[in-house]
């Protein structure tokens, strides 16, 4: 009997101990801010598009005009704050024509940009 109870003492204390694991925040792809998507215009190059934003997460392989930024986080501790973010930007002739995702573009952005 005494063996029995030992054993479930064990058993309630090491389950007990599992929320003391330490989890990673992972945090994966292109972390975009409102103010650098503020920063595009219509007509920049892609390389321009590229220095404000970073290099793309995607390159679409059909079609080399479209870039995808993904961002995506998963938290370790609490998964009411994991979350996503998306955003597509477009080109024709290397030169930028519309953007579309989870940001909101300035008011700027179809005013064409002067190289």
């Amino acid at each position: 009997m005494l063996a029995r109870s030992i054993i479930l003492a064990l058993a309630l204390t090491t389950s007990a101990c599992s929320s003391w694991v330490y989890r990673i925040d992972i945090p994966q792809g292109n972390y975009l801010e409102q103010k650098d998507i503020d920063r595009l215009q219509v007509g920049m190059t892609k390389e321009q598009v590229k220095f404000i934003l970073g290099s793309p997460v995607v390159i679409d392989s059909f079609e080399q005009d479209t870039w995808h930024y993904v961002y995506q986080f998963k938290s370790g501790r609490n998964s009411d704050f994991d979350a996503r973010k998306d955003f597509i930007v477009k080109f024709v002739d290397n030169k930028l024509v519309s953007a579309e995702g989870d940001f909101e573009l300035s008011e700027n952005f179809n005013t064409p940009y002067d190289s």
